[in-house]
């Protein structure tokens, strides 16, 4: 379908990432027809995985936990296909609270791959205004090229901030609480080594540092064929630095990494930009709904900002849209 085509949908959703994802997967297993809306060139949100040469780096979210059963089976299928193994238990032996960490065995964007398979999901597709002008009558999706989806239930899992510049002028009581807290920036940086940095068991470290939330050594996770760090500055130290010019950022992301290389050498280095990393505050229910606008809300703002947290809030707000569309 080009991109100036318009389509009506049972249920538009705009984000194609894991809770965008999620609610897709859920209502197509209900026989519902839904189209997944995306700005990005590519789904995932946080799974978020950058190739660099032969090496291959997760940028986002660097592994993931289980905790109920809904999710533990979406893993075990995971598992047996391959696609996740069991990296670590917790990063010092004084952080080993049980729950195995798992990673995408190709990276963690080959899970989002994988749950959009045979949806229809339409990457490039930037919803510029959402509009429901006629009460009872479809939401319209106006796309920044002018193209149109229309839909009889709307399900949102941008983050919060970008749903409420979106819907405010048309969806009556949105928790202006929730819009009004805003979150925490990750600044961080992919590098290539020519040599093994002898990180500690298991590859990695947390919070290393006041400036530092996490370094990862990918190759030692199992992600990557060649050595390959992924670094995440604090939050502190990421918004303080936000708006610095692009070079100073990359050079001081490069004296944050230097204790961490061991005397490897940097082969090839790219900066990357998290601008919704952590919410700083999030809903106490997986998902937010508007019975009267027929639209939910949902993504890891809602159920916790982990990857099993947007799993979860995104099978909550596929549950409350079908309940809309029968109600």
């Amino acid at each position: 379908m080009s991109s100036a085509d318009t389509s009506h949908h049972r249920i538009a959703i705009i984000g194609a990432g894991l809770a965008g994802l999620s609610a897709a997967r859920e209502l197509r297993t209900a026989g519902l027809d839904a189209v997944v809306l995306d700005k990005g060139r590519s789904v995932g949100g946080r799974l978020a995985t950058r190739r660099i040469g032969d090496a291959r780096l997760d940028h986002g979210a660097q592994f993931f936990t289980v905790r109920t059963d809904r999710f533990a089976a979406v893993v075990a299928d995971w598992m047996n296909r391959g696609l996740v193994h069991e990296w670590c238990r917790g990063f010092d032996a004084d952080n080993d609270d049980g729950f195995p960490r798992y990673v995408g065995t190709t990276g963690m964007n080959s899970l989002a791959k994988d749950l959009a398979a045979e949806l229809d999901v339409r990457c490039n597709h930037l919803v510029f205004t959402a509009a429901r002008p006629d009460e009872g009558g479809p939401w319209i999706l106006t796309m920044d090229d002018a193209s149109v989806v229309t839909a009889d239930v709307l399900i949102c899992t941008a983050p919060v901030a970008q749903s409420f510049s979106l819907l405010f002028e048309t969806v009556d009581g949105l928790p202006r609480d929730l819009f009004d807290a805003d979150y925490d920036r990750t600044l961080g940086i992919l590098a290539v080594l020519d040599s093994d940095p002898g990180l500690p068991e298991p590859g990695a470290v947390r919070d290393p540092s006041a400036d530092v939330s996490i370094v990862v050594d990918n190759a030692r996770k199992g992600v990557s064929p060649c050595p390959a760090i992924t670094l995440h500055a604090s939050a502190t130290w990421s918004e303080a630095h936000w708006d610095d010019d692009t070079d100073d950022v990359a050079n001081n992301l490069h004296g944050l990494l230097n204790p961490w290389l061991n005397g490897a050498r940097v082969i090839e280095s790219q900066v990357k930009r998290w601008r919704f990393a952590t919410p700083r505050r999030t809903w106490p229910e997986p998902c937010w709904v508007s019975t009267p606008s027929r639209v939910v809300l949902a993504g890891d703002a809602y159920a916790g900002p982990r990857v099993e947290g947007a799993f979860t809030s995104g099978v909550a707000a596929a549950r409350a849209a079908i309940d809309l569309l029968t109600a």
